[in-house]
């Protein structure tokens, strides 16, 4: 199995130190928040290309973005308004681009909160608005290489777009083989199905996976029990990238990784016993 971190967890505003430690721990993929570059908007793809060697230098593959609209404002995936709309699109298809040029293959797309649907909208047009959005993108994705991994979120997080069978029913309307479904353990732990069976349900369409637990650490690290996740991975033959997205840090980020690297690798070698 291919292990990544997303690069948050390290981040103190030196790339290069994320890079140094995440390859310290033995991952060998870094995946990127682009709230965490120099004003993302402005970024070239000259400069995006520079920071995948920067990240390749270190011995790590960069995969990609997530928390795509984290700490941005004047966007969001359903508002009626013709403006925010068009000014999402313009975003979503500079980072897509940007990922390309950088080398990374996968986005994540997450942001509950601009997604949410407002009590006065019409659920149906704004279901009609998410299709679109991600048709007309879907040219784009495909000219730089790059799949979105649509990520469902828990009820406490959004309203809109919660389990995975929800999210598969989008993906067949979207018809896109470059919009893609992510699967999230904190997410799935929302679910009243159990995770292993979600993973197995879900892998045909699955493009990203993140390792957690819903106490906000990592895998292996609260009550979710992660090897027979490990296993529903193994068994369904995914071949994709398990990236470790913690948002409690309160441990420290080098004794996060460390114990979500060596829970992984535990877990999945069970899976070769």
């Amino acid at each position: 199995m291919k292990y990544a971190i997303c690069n948050e967890t390290f981040w103190d505003g030196d790339f290069t130190a994320t890079c140094e430690a995440a390859a310290r721990h033995g991952y060998t993929g870094l995946e990127i928040a682009p709230f965490t570059l120099e004003n993302v908007v402005d970024m070239t793809l000259a400069d995006a290309g520079r920071l995948g060697k920067h990240v390749r230098d270190h011995g790590l593959d960069p995969l990609g973005f997530h928390w795509l609209l984290a700490k941005t404002n004047g966007y969001h995936l359903t508002d009626p308004d013709p403006e925010i709309a068009d000014r999402t699109f313009r975003y979503a298809r500079h980072l897509a681009e940007l990922c390309g040029a950088m080398g990374g293959k996968i986005m994540v797309w997450g942001s509950p909160l601009q997604r949410s649907l407002a009590p006065e909208w019409n659920r149906a047009e704004a279901e009609d608005r998410f299709v679109s959005f991600f048709q007309k993108l879907s040219s784009h994705l495909e000219a730089a290489g790059v799949t979105i991994a649509f990520e469902f979120l828990g009820p406490k997080e959004t309203n809109f777009i919660n389990t995975a069978a929800e999210t598969i029913g989008f993906l067949e309307r979207i018809g896109s083989p470059n919009v893609r479904l992510h699967l999230d353990v904190k997410a799935m732990a929302a679910d009243s199905k159990p995770i292993p069976q979600i993973v197995t349900d879900s892998l045909p369409w699955t493009a990203h996976f993140h390792a957690n637990d819903p106490n906000l650490l990592g895998p292996g690290m609260g009550e979710i029990d992660f090897p027979p996740i490990a296993r529903a991975l193994e068994e369904g033959g995914y071949k994709g990238w398990v990236s470790v997205e913690v948002f409690d840090l309160s441990m420290g980020p080098d004794e996060i990784a460390a114990q979500s690297l060596r829970n992984m690798r535990e877990a999945f070698s069970q899976q070769a016993v």
